[in-house]
């Protein structure tokens, strides 16, 4: 007789998330995630870089933090002084830099200082999952600030924030992705970042900016960060390895004035992110990050006109999407009558895995026939297949017409 299993439950507190599901595999079909190119990966440099650094500083991983302090890799940080200067015109010093285990303990380190239930956020009305959910378990309000095609509204933003200040609340920060914005792929022109530089500081909040997808755009080029043009310190950076060269290495990083950067490194507590991950990428970056990414890029942009291509194929008019200048995400509209979230279901059923609107969304309703497809990790094969696919079921449970014959492809923008 097997004996009774022990009942957890009542030990449980209150405000736990629902439990996660068991791990059933990828679908055969995937638009979903933050995946990347598997073929963008420069395993040959990764392994050389691996080599090199192991027998060379290998005997330092008896040591927390290899001896270079809780902020992370010496060599690491000195090559984002580099970087983030030549790219997003930042400059800092390697002790305003501490890397993480990824940008989601960027996104909990900042919260975790910033943040006590019921404060109030400000966030694009359509934005990264990941930051949506935590800001809920939270128990913070976040407002949601309309986007256009160069990203978060500053007009809106004005409106929110002066009635806010009517209501005598302070935001606690206003969260945004400027550059590649996920999931709609804008990006802020430069006189958009000053204006809202000017609202912060006017109204006394700062910005959290999350720069992950910075590094793919199809041109190489992007305005200088927002952190980059501001003089008060009123902005926090992140930004991450996981989009320009692996998702499973977890490595991202903060760069923040040390006031409020040493109340975040009070609060890591894992002694330390990953310190392999750390000597590969540096060993690795140092001489290969500015060619490597184009390589990436040019992939990923070849991908994205096999989506957009079969989408037009298959949909017709009926899927409305404007071409991102970066990224690896494709926000796309299919008419009203298409609830994403009940297409998920019959198109997981299907094989094809996709990321229903309303989850990337403060507004469910204004996002509920959106779905994003990440259109990195599929083949081409699997793209065109995958698409037709979500056509069909489209068709049948919704009632989207087949393209016509003599319909011209479509992209917005």
């Amino acid at each position: 007789m097997s004996p009774t299993p022990f009942n957890y439950a009542p030990l449980l507190p209150a405000g736990l998330p629902a439990p996660a599901a068991r791990w059933t595999g990828l679908a055969r079909y995937s638009f979903v995630g933050g995946n990347n190119d598997p073929d963008g990966v420069p395993v040959e440099g990764l392994v050389d870089a691996v080599t090199a650094v192991l027998n060379r500083e290998g005997k330092s991983l008896a040591t927390y933090g290899l001896a270079h302090g809780p902020q992370g890799y010496g060599p690491l940080r000195e090559f984002l002084v580099k970087k983030l200067k030549r790219d997003a015109g930042i400059v800092c010093t390697a002790d305003e830099l501490l890397i993480v285990s990824g940008s989601l303990q960027a996104l909990d380190l900042v919260n975790n200082t910033l943040l006590a239930r019921g404060d109030t956020v400000l966030i694009e009305k359509e934005t990264y999952q990941g930051a949506i959910n935590r800001l809920t378990r939270l128990g913070v309000k976040a407002i949601g600030v309309p986007l256009d095609d160069q990203g978060m509204r500053m007009d809106a933003l004005a409106n929110t924030l002066d009635d806010l200040k009517g209501k005598g609340i302070t935001p606690k920060y206003i969260y945004t992705i400027p550059t590649v914005q996920n999931p709609t792929a804008t990006i802020m022109p430069e006189e958009r970042r000053r204006e809202m530089l000017r609202l912060s500081e006017q109204y006394g909040v700062p910005i959290f900016e999350d720069d992950c997808y910075a590094d793919l755009t199809w041109d190489g080029r992007r305005p200088p960060a927002i952190y980059a043009m501001s003089r008060s310190g009123s902005v926090i950076h992140i930004g991450s390895f996981s989009k320009s060269i692996a998702p499973a290495l977890r490595v991202g990083f903060i760069v923040a004035p040390w006031e409020v950067m040493s109340r975040m490194l009070a609060l890591k507590t894992d002694a330390g992110s990953g310190a392999l991950e750390q000597m590969v990428l540096a060993e690795y970056c140092a001489p290969h990050f500015e060619t490597h990414v184009p390589k990436l890029t040019r992939g990923l942009r070849a991908k994205l006109d096999t989506l957009m291509d079969a989408l037009g194929e298959q949909f017709g008019t009926a899927a409305e999407f404007e071409a991102p200048k970066g990224g690896i995400f494709l926000w796309v509209k299919l008419p009203d009558r298409v609830d994403t979230l009940k297409l998920y279901q019959a198109a997981l059923a299907a094989g094809v895995a996709i990321n229903p609107g309303p989850e990337w969304s403060v507004d469910k309703p204004h996002s509920g026939c959106r779905l994003r497809l990440c259109f990195a990790s599929p083949t081409h094969e699997q793209i065109r297949e995958g698409v037709a696919v979500l056509a069909d079921v489209c068709r049948r449970e919704f009632g989207v017409p087949a393209r016509s014959a003599n319909v011209e492809k479509r992209a917005l923008g």
